[in-house]
């Protein structure tokens, strides 16, 4: 079937979101978040604020919509990263992946801060949500490469009967939650190598160790080397062993 061409009017609706996108993200880049208001929003596009809630309902929607192209962004070049190995195995399509993210978060700070950082409005944790489904594209993508990891060189896994029963239960839950893609013991290898590489990558964004490092690109490397042991790969990614 035909894409059908959008109108005119249409184009012109679509050419002043992007200016609206520009504009929040220039204001949050050189001013910082609280700079991120409708009114000041509208003034940097040329138009009042009233005029600005024909395009969004109100601050959290656009915070969302501006969340959401982040996402897209950050999340195209982690594929980007992949795909360019794309013969390569899994393990090391995980590490290229891992590195892009860095890589992006480390040229934009502002905005891997607003990812992150910002608060979640209700109708943003909507499964059919713009902001939720960016999101959830981004996160799929280390589960999926994970996931294949685990189907073609499964990874040591801990007992999870000697874990505490919360934990236990939650990890069978998240483990359902993904369709399966991970049992909850490999489950928690996945997740448990996620918060340790998102919790340094936020300390080095947010400047939390500059008091030691002034490059923590080595300390990111020994971190990929620990995580790629935890997954059972060498320091290239491939199945050690």
């Amino acid at each position: 079937m035909t894409a059908r061409t959008p109108s005119r009017r249409e184009k012109l609706r679509q050419a002043t979101l992007e200016e609206i996108h520009a504009a929040a993200r220039r204001l949050l880049v050189e001013q910082g978040t609280a700079a991120v208001t409708i009114n000041a929003v509208a003034r940097q596009v040329g138009m009042s604020g009233p005029a600005l809630y024909h395009y969004y309902a109100g601050h959290d929607e656009l915070v969302g919509a501006v969340t959401a192209g982040f996402f897209r962004e950050l999340a195209a070049a982690m594929e980007q990263a992949r795909d360019a190995r794309a013969d390569a195995p899994a393990g090391e399509r995980i590490l290229a992946a891992c590195r892009a993210m860095r890589a992006w978060a480390v040229a934009h700070p502002a905005e891997f801060g607003w990812i992150f950082a910002s608060p979640i409005s209700p109708p943003d944790r909507r499964p059919d949500s713009v902001r939720h489904r960016a999101a959830q594209r981004f996160e799929q993508i280390l589960l999926d490469l994970t996931a294949e990891l685990w189907r073609t060189h499964p990874f040591p896994v801990p007992d999870t009967d000697a874990m505490p029963a919360s934990q236990r239960e939650q990890l069978t839950a998240y483990s359902a939650s993904i369709d399966g893609l991970l049992p909850p013991a490999a489950a928690h290898v996945f997740l448990s190598c996620w918060i340790r590489l998102y919790g340094l990558l936020c300390m080095e964004v947010l400047h939390q160790l500059d008091f030691a490092y002034t490059d923590l690109e080595p300390v990111f490397e020994e971190c990929l080397r620990d995580l790629a042991h935890a997954l059972a790969l060498d320091g290239t990614g491939r199945p050690a062993g």
